[in-house]
């Protein structure tokens, strides 16, 4: 099956363009794009600059992809945004490439749906399996792990990581690191429990009890939240308390959640 591109796309010199891909009418593709196959850009989307798109990816109309970052210190050094394979990407959607100050790529993994109006900053990392709601707003910097859920109409402060399997409810405001396995909301954002919805999806009743005394201790025992985390880590086999430790012992932007006395 060849392409099926419309006379009213502008595709620059240069750009690569795979097998079985569709571009739809009053498209952009820029000289430095590269487009894998199978993946379907439907009308009025732009894709500019040094972007990278993999296989079999969906893109809805009037996406703007690889336009350069909203960072006024950028002075027009060479960037790059590379995404995955297996995306969808909604309609009116923002995503920029990198900087200089942040190694230079924005990166996407695969099988995320970004929903519209989902904006993302320069130098973002986004895993896979991940859903982001309509306006979602992710800014510079940002870090979100595998089968991340964020709600709707809910800003990321720069720099915040998201870990794996996490979700922030919509309409929250998140400034501070959300680990692996939990669910934060509200304005400001802090922890509200593990997020038990997607775990029973994923994990299996032994690894989700043992993340749940790993949280009671963490966050609801009121001891020093550094102290808990790596006692925790010499104590527990689990793999996946480990990796809720490990983020705990590893944030710079701290995590939100209620302290208590002891």
């Amino acid at each position: 099956m060849s392409c099926k591109i419309s006379p009213q796309a502008i595709i620059e010199d240069g750009a690569v363009i795979g097998e079985n891909v569709e571009i739809g009418a009053f498209c952009f593709i820029s000289a430095q794009a590269t487009i894998g196959d199978g993946t379907k850009i439907a009308q009025n989307s732009c894709i500019y600059g040094k972007t990278t798109i993999g296989k079999n990816n969906t893109i809805f109309s009037h996406a703007v992809i690889g336009s350069i970052p909203q960072d006024l210190k950028f002075a027009g050094e060479e960037v790059e945004l590379i995404i995955g394979d297996n995306n969808k990407i909604r309609e009116f959607t923002l995503f920029n490439p990198g900087t200089k100050g942040g190694g230079g790529k924005t990166i996407i993994g695969n099988h995320n749906l970004f929903m519209g109006y989902v904006h993302l900053g320069h130098d973002v990392i986004i895993g896979n399996h991940c859903i982001l709601a309509n306006a979602a707003t992710l800014a510079g910097h940002v870090e979100v792990g595998d089968y991340a859920v964020i709600g709707g109409m809910t800003p990321i402060h720069q720099f915040v990581h998201i870990g794996d399997y996490a979700m922030i409810g919509g309409a929250s405001a998140l400034a501070q690191d959300v680990p692996p396995f939990c669910m934060a909301e509200g304005n400001r954002a802090s922890l509200r429990g593990l997020n038990l919805t997607g775990l029973r999806r994923n994990l299996n009743r032994d690894d989700i009890n043992e993340l749940k005394s790993a949280y009671r201790e963490l966050f609801e025992s009121g001891r020093p939240l550094k102290d808990s985390a790596s006692e925790l880590l010499e104590s527990n086999k689990n793999h996946y308390v480990n990796d809720l430790c490990n983020f705990v012992l590893k944030t710079k932007r701290g995590i939100p959640f209620e302290r208590k006395s002891i």
